[in-house]
């Protein structure tokens, strides 16, 4: 057996000692022995055999190697044993690559890494029984049921509270231990300070060769170093819905020296500490403009291998014999067997317990070929016409339904017995399949078929070009073409079998492969017809049941030949024991068909190596190799036809990984020994060409694209006439351009060379080709070093498929593989990163995604593989469904654009220069003039809003000012303005009389949506106190609102708290006891009755600059700020939003907003009474109920301009978007009133609801969405189209911007040019710049403006730090400068002094005497070709978003809103996203709108798209239920609420994915 390098020869075994081993090692897999009694057995039969080794203990000598393919597994009943299908593929299986991978990992200094962690729910896979027939149970499931020696030492430490040795090591960052140690202590272990492996005594490395002929992979991972720890080191669990959350305390400090001690940062910090140390040098890096980010391209490296050979010449093949006895053609030749040998058998078929079911005879088959081809062309059809004329073509029952439609297939083929389990519609005939073409089915039992007259005869069939059959193949993109063999071809392929293998008359050949396509058709099917042979074909289903079938038919029948693959020769080596009657001798052919695999060597070898001793002969084993489109490239002849002996080579994994060969004898990690595949065809020609670009040939030591020209070739892809000039042929050019041939070669998709004495070579598959940089990997070479990696644990049969997938402009790695049912999370996760570890070292390659999935759920090809495209597909849609998932892009991703490096800032003075020079102008902008637009005698008159309220009640006293609605659409309470004015009075008494409060008291009013919170706030202005509106506690969810409600109550200083006799009760509750100190509340006002009381006098302020009133909220970052609003400022406001919006007291407005904080609060308790118009007040909770209120009440009430928040309209998208057409519809009112002025209208309390239908939106002029952000286009632009049946103007919806040092800056209004829409690079925003760009151009971002710049209001784009003028069109922070901007933060301590800036801020150059307020955000003004009412040209805001919520990544400025939008777009089960960085790590938080078991499908797609869309590494993935991600009244996300939560581990996700 070919070794990479090992320097030991195997001691030889006799015969009957290797069988007993092969023995020993059934018995063991199949339970029938324990593990320690075949340690023991085994040991005597090699005493003799193995000198002791010195230093070693001879009790350890058996388990040198760990221990094979199976642990003691658990009896199974004798009626139930069935084939041991054992967890591994066996197309991969090489023993000296195991070692290989053992030595790389025993040399891997392992960094810790964060385990993935999972909610309870998730751990329960679905039950295997569900995918698993019951006939392919195998023993291999339950081979871990006994625990290892290994795992006892490590038991004990599962029962310690807590995990403080690992977390003490992770802090520490210490490197001793390996992920080898969680299953270490293993006795078998090999001792790890052996210096190399010359030093090696011989005794166990012979030893460990011999148990490597009879063994399965061992575990490879467990070689550790002597001085290693005895405990066992083992990761955190994962976190888990229900159980306790304890554990380790010990505290971890971040980067910045923060101490934190909760689970998930500590996971978090061991990812840090990993990406702390880069396992490599960073790749060079190079200057990259700010303006383009440019993806590096990675360039060769210089030391790499080349090619030093010369260049190839065309390798010819023997001359094709054609004799003068063969007929015409392959018809001609059945019609001559038919004719002259009927009783010859031709084909011997077996059902699945190994019985002849009957025996085709050549006259049975000419006959009956008749009657089918006279049924197909006479019979079909009860018309004169024929169904068929001859070239017409039908499909055997594996056919693809896109395939069978572009071949124009209308008849398919069948049997009784299949026909019979094929689904039927409701008339009884077979049911159309999904995607493919109508089929007419014929069934070709002999009872269906009709006899033909004597004188029929077929027309005869000459072999010419025309097609012969069709044979599907799919690429590595999934998609299925058409391979189409003329009759020429087919007739030439059949000789040239014939000839190269020596077939002859009468000959038995035993088939296993599928006979309908590949090599299983030729030989099986073709050829032997050709040769009058007889084929005994062993059926798929029989070799699952019982893999010795074909050995024992080949003994049966004394076949001469058989057809196989390397999978069949290694089920039967497990299979092999008690038949010692067993005889090969008279097998002359051993056919491999896929000998082309690399890793078919090794089963080979093994087989060899046990049937040997029962006349195997070496020289029969026959690797050949093929491919759809040149049918047999190359097959090993046996020395008797003239065939070279066979040769194999060491080769150079990373050379090959450069194209290059090198042969590599020394002992090496990463080397790959390939076996010869023969001889080139009788009368081919072959060339080995470059796989990229012109198709030059290759030298001597350069792998390349095996071509071949030939007249046993396929013909095209059928239909496909470019894909067949471009891919399928090729015209071969020398190194000057010469072509080789005046004929094209057909590209096999086989990687190799020509090796010595003119034999062929194969590494690998184009299919299976994936580059990576400059660096090509073969996925056959991943897939076998992963399975040497522990694969009896974990994965389940073997089953693994790697692809590559294409993310940011490379290719990347992914590994899929089944996971057993019996396999523990930790352990899974364990294995996971040795996978990784191992293809790192040994193809020096990064693994991008690594995903286990449930048993037998991967897509199946055919006959049980895995359907790698399919996986494929299945990954990129987020269908896979895995059960674990380990993203690493961290260390596979080394394309990134360059970080930024900031460059010193341009001062502000060159900045305004600049500006001039290029014909900029400065970016400033205002509304229209207060003084021209109000009388300043009745505005000075106004300036006291407790002033208006009283002129209000003596002159219009009736007027109704508020109108407040239920969820049921009744009004459940009207006020009027001395209604209003009376309330406040009796406030006003209650809190001089009641509380005693003197002027400047703060009172906090804690009231749900309505009249009383008004009059409240305007009875503490009637007695001086300074009101704070505070949004009362949720009673459902006290113990999270009920602390805000206190803070602000304890930030604000209130004396007083003025709130309903519901609220004060629940203040007082136990329940809130146990959320805050009830004791220390300040005193409680119920309003709910108070005396009718008038006040002595009311507080009229000395100045206008007296505080009015405190406006607090949380921002979006997570900040509770309080602003100042004076009374001269709370006036301005109210005067400039009612000349915007065009208020007068004839108007009716309708308002969906919370009353507690900004805008919102302005127009439900400010503006009404200020401007005298009737609000109609909707309380947002309401349409939780009621979804469609808003909408009824503003088409009810006919209300020209109404306001909402984001919230409110993405409510009614979600809820009333298909409902448009039931709204529409016209119902009779339940109650009637007159069409009077809005002041007379007063409908009764007690009114019966109306009916939510004919619902008209006509009557909106204008639709603003009042928001602290920049404006979310797509939520504004569907609520438009959603609506516009109800009769929405196009253009009504528009929205505002406030802040809060102004809470309002733009306001659309009711006059004024639209709002404009532009479109800005998104790249060039990340930089601090805004380049305009075209509607669909790449990385474009739709901004639209914010609405109209207010009356009164002066905005200027300033430089956040040099505070300096922009130019127009330059992006910076949004400066205001207003009358109705507030005076200052309102704080506990009296820090306004850290804020002042914020309020009183001047340009560092230019204008340095006007104040302004600097709002947080980042904008730009933009002149527009529009012209205002003032025949100006106007100027549009585009706000882009807050500078506190920016992530500064890279060196570059990102806002969240526009990862999360690719995020949510990357899968439809992602409800909601959310984004933050912690410690220069990007999570992102997904909410999943599906089922838990689909969680684990975002985390590859939520990494993928923000790496393709913003060039960064995602470094935690967080998946949560829907509704954990916080939102604030306004709609606008809570991030760092969500980033608190997180690290305080009390988001219970579902799954916490940590990309390494």
């Amino acid at each position: 057996m070919a070794e990479r390098g090992c320097p030991l020869e195997a001691v030889p075994l006799p015969a009957e000692v290797r069988e007993s081993l092969a023995e020993l090692e059934l018995e063991l897999s199949e339970g029938d022995i324990t593990q320690k009694g075949y340690e023991k057995k085994r040991g005597k039969l090699l005493a003799r055999y193995v000198p002791l080794a010195q230093g070693v203990d001879p009790s350890l000598q058996a388990e040198t190697r760990i221990p094979g393919p199976s642990q003691a597994t658990a009896p199974v009943p004798e009626q139930q044993k069935t084939r041991p299908s054992h967890a591994r593929d066996e197309r991969f299986r090489s023993d000296v690559h195991t070692e290989a991978v053992q030595a790389a990992l025993a040399k891997y200094k392992e960094r810790k890494m964060p385990m993935p962690s999972k909610r309870r729910s998730v751990l329960t896979h679905t039950a295997v029984e569900a995918y698993t027939p019951p006939d392919t149970s195998s023993a291999s499931e339950d081979e871990d049921s006994l625990q290892r020696p290994g795992r006892l030492a490590s038991a004990p430490l599962q029962s310690h509270a807590g995990v403080a040795p690992w977390l003490d090591q992770a802090v520490q960052g210490s490197p001793a231990s390996s992920a080898a140690s969680c299953t270490s202590s293993h006795p078998g272990g090999r001792p790890a300070a052996v210096p190399s492996a010359a030093a090696v005594p011989a005794g166990p490395a012979a030893l460990a060769r011999v148990a490597d002929l009879h063994s399965a992979p061992p575990d490879v991972t467990t070689g550790l170093a002597q001085h290693q720890p005895t405990y066992c080191e083992r990761p955190q669990l994962a976190s888990m819905r229900g159980a306790p959350r304890g554990g380790s305390r010990s505290v971890l400090e971040t980067a910045g020296g923060v101490p934190v001690s909760s689970r998930v940062s500590s996971k978090i910090q061991q990812l840090l500490n990993t990406l702390k140390k880069p396992k490599r040098p960073p790749l060079k890096e190079f200057f990259v403009d700010d303006l383009e980010e440019v993806l590096e391209v990675q360039q060769p490296d210089p030391g790499q291998p080349k090619p030093e050979g010369g260049q190839t010449a065309v390798l010819k093949g023997e001359l094709l014999a054609v004799g003068s006895t063969w007929p015409p053609s392959l018809l001609a030749t059945l019609q001559q067997w038919g004719t002259t040998q009927p009783k010859a058998p031709c084909l011997t078929a077996l059902d699945t317990t190994g019985k002849a079911v009957y025996t085709l005879t050549y006259g049975k088959l000419w006959s009956r070929s008749l009657k089918l081809a006279y049924t197909l062309l006479n019979k079909l059809t009860s018309k004169n016409e024929p169904l068929l004329k001859p070239g017409d073509r039908d499909a055997g029952s594996q056919q693809v339904g896109f395939l069978l439609g572009s071949c124009g297939v209308a008849l398919a083929l069948t049997t009784d017995a299949c026909q019979k389990g094929l689904p039927k519609a409701q008339t009884g005939e077979v049911a159309a399949f999904k995607g493919w073409p109508p089929l007419t089915w014929l069934v070709i039992d002999g009872k269906h078929l009709t006899k033909p007259p004597k004188d029929w005869h077929p027309s005869a069939q000459d072999a010419g070009a025309g097609t012969a059959y069709i044979e599907y193949k799919t690429s590595k993109e999934g998609s299925t073409v058409g391979v189409a063999v003329s009759h020429a071809s087919l007739l030439a392929q059949c000789h040239a079998l014939t000839q190269a293998c020596g077939y002859s008359e009468a000959e038995t050949l035993t088939n296993v492969l599928d006979f309908k396509r590949d090599a299983g058709l030729w030989h099986g099917v073709l050829t032997s017809v050709m040769n009058r042979m007889h084929v005994v074909s062993i059926p798929y289903a029989l070799m699952k049941a019982n893999p010795l079938s074909w050995i024992q038919k080949v003994c049966a029948y004394k076949a001469r030949a058989a057809l196989v693959k390397s999978r069949d020769m290694h089920w039967s080596l497990l299979a092999q024991r008690g038949q010692r009657d067993v005889s090969l001798s008279s097998l002359r052919l051993l056919v491999v068909a896929d000998g082309a695999n690399p890793w078919s060597i090794s089963s080979c070898d093994a087989f060899l190596n046990v049937f040997q001793a029962r006349g195997l002969r070496p020289e029969v084993i026959c690797p050949c190799a093929s491919s759809p489109e040149a049918l047999t490239v190359a097959i090993r002849r046996p020395p008797d036809l003239g065939g070279p002996p066979p040769r194999r080579a060491v080769l150079s994994m990373s050379c090959l990984s450069h194209g290059v060969i090198r042969l590599d004898a020394e002992e090496k990690l990463s080397v790959l020994t390939v076996q010869d595949v023969g001889q080139v065809m009788p009368g081919a020609n072959v060339c080995v060409v470059k796989v990229e670009g012109t198709p030059y040939l290759c030298k001597t030591d350069e792998v390349g694209e095996i071509c071949v020209n030939s007249s046993a070739t396929a013909t095209a892809y059928y239909g496909l006439l470019g894909i067949t000039k471009n891919i399928f042929e090729t015209v071969p050019v020398t190194a000057g351009g010469t072509p080789v041939s005046d004929r094209p070669f057909t590209r096999t998709g086989l990687l190799g060379f020509i090796g010595p004495d003119n034999l062929v070579f194969v590494v690998g598959k184009l299919d299976g080709l994936m580059v990576v940089g400059v660096r090509r990997h073969n996925a056959d070479d991943i897939v076998a070093t992963a399975l040497a990696v522990e694969p009896m644990k974990f994965v389940y049969r073997g089953r693994i498929a790697v692809f590559s997938v294409t993310v940011l402009h490379d290719d990347r790695i992914v590994l899929v593989a089944e996971q057993r049912p019996d396999a523990s999370e930790e352990d899974s996760f364990q294995w996971m990163s040795r996978v990784l570890q191992a293809i790192d070292s040994i193809h020096q390659v990064g693994v991008y995604c690594l995903a286990l999935v449930p048993a037998n759920t991967l897509p199946k090809a055919p006959l049980g593989g895995i359907h790698v495209s399919e996986t494929k597909q299945r990954f990129l849609e987020g269908m896979l469904h895995p059960c674990n998932v380990l993203m690493c892009p961290h260390t596979c991703v080394t394309n990134l654009p360059k970080p930024r490096q900031k460059q010193p800032e341009v001062g502000p003075a060159s900045m305004v220069v600049g500006n001039l020079v290029a014909g900029k102008r400065i970016a400033q902008a205002s509304g229209r003039e207060l003084s021209h637009l109000e009388d300043s005698d009745q505005a000075r008159k106004l300036l006291f809003l407790p002033d208006v309220l009283r002129w209000r009640a003596s002159t219009t006293p009736e007027h109704l000012l508020f109108l407040l609605l239920s969820a049921k659409g009744t009004v459940t309470s009207t006020t009027t303005c001395i209604q209003l004015h009376k309330k406040a009075e009796r406030v006003a008494a209650a809190l001089m009389e009641k509380a005693r409060l003197t002027t400047g008291a703060h009172v906090a009013l804690v009231y749900p949506p309505g009249v009383d919170l008004i009059a409240a706030f305007y009875g503490c202005l009637y007695c001086g106190c300074v009101p704070v509106t505070v949004r009362p506690p949720h009673p459902q969810n006290l113990a999270t609102t009920l602390p805000t409600v206190k803070m602000i109550v304890e930030v604000s200083k209130s004396a007083c708290v003025l709130t309903t006799q519901a609220i004060t009760r629940l203040l007082k509750s136990k329940e809130a006891l146990a959320a805050v100190d009830v004791r220390t509340w300040p005193t409680i006002l119920d309003t709910d009755d108070i005396p009718k009381k008038k006040v002595a006098s009311i507080f009229r302020p000395p100045s206008p600059d007296v505080l009015a009133y405190l406006d607090f909220s949380v921002s979006t970052t997570g900040i509770l700020a309080g602003v100042k609003m004076s009374h001269a400022a709370t006036s301005a406001l109210c005067r400039s939003i009612k000349l915007q919006c065009e208020l007068y007291p004839s108007r009716q407005i309708a308002i969906c907003l919370d009353p507690y904080c900004g805008l919102g609060f302005a127009l439900w308790c400010l503006c009404s009474v200020y401007s005298g118009h009737q609000s109609v007040l909707v309380p947002p909770p309401e349409l939780e109920t009621n979804v469609s209120l808003w909408l009824w009440a503003v088409s009810q009430y006919k209300a020209r301009v109404t306001f909402c928040s984001y919230s409110v309209m993405e409510m009614c998208a979600r809820g009333l978007g298909t409902q448009t057409a039931v709204l529409r519809v016209r119902a009779v009112r339940a109650w009637r009133e007159p069409r009077t002025s809005p002041s007379s209208r007063k409908p009764s309390r007690g009114a019966p609801p109306p009916a939510m239908k004919g619902v008209n939106l006509s009557c909106v002029r204008t639709c603003m969405v009042v928001a602290e952000e920049r404006p979310r286009i797509a939520l504004t632009q569907s609520f438009s189209k959603l609506f516009r049946d109800l009769g929405l103007p196009a253009r009504a919806v528009s929205t505002t911007f406030g802040c809060r040092v102004n809470v309002a800056i733009c306001l659309q209004g009711t006059a004024g040019p639209d709002p404009t829409t532009v479109y800005v690079d998104m790249r060039a925003l990340r930089h601090d710049r805004v380049r305009l760009v075209e509607r669909g151009s790449p990385h474009s971002l739709p901004l639209t403006e914010s609405g109209k710049i207010l009356p009164g209001v002066k905005v200027i784009i300033a430089h956040s730090e040099t505070r300096g003028p922009l130019g127009d069109s330059h992006l910076g922070e949004v400066w205001v400068s207003s009358p109705h901007s507030a005076t200052g933060y309102y704080t506990v301590h009296g820090e306004e002094g850290l804020h002042a800036d914020h309020f009183s801020a001047r340009l560092s150059f230019g204008d340095t005497q006007t104040v302004w307020a600097r709002t947080g955000f980042l904008g730009f003004l933009r002149r527009t070709e529009l012209t205002d009412a003032s025949g100006e040209r106007h100027d549009a805001l585009y706000v882009v978003g807050s500078l506190d919520e920016t992530l500064e990544l890279r060196g570059m400025r990102y806002h969240p809103v526009d990862i999360e939008t690719s995020v949510v777009r990357a899968h439809r089960s992602i409800a909601e996203c959310a984004v933050f960085t912690w410690t220069n790590l990007l999570v992102v938080v997904v909410e999943l709108d599906g089922l838990e078991q689909d969680a684990l499908d975002l985390v590859a797609l939520v990494t993928n798209v923000v790496l393709e869309e913003h060039h960064l590494v995602v470094g935690v993935v967080v998946i949560v239920d829907p509704g954990v991600i916080p939102i604030n009244s306004r709609g606008e996300k809570q991030r760092m609420h969500l980033r608190d939560g997180f690290l305080a581990d009390q988001l219970d996700p579902i799954y916490v994915a940590y990309n390494m």
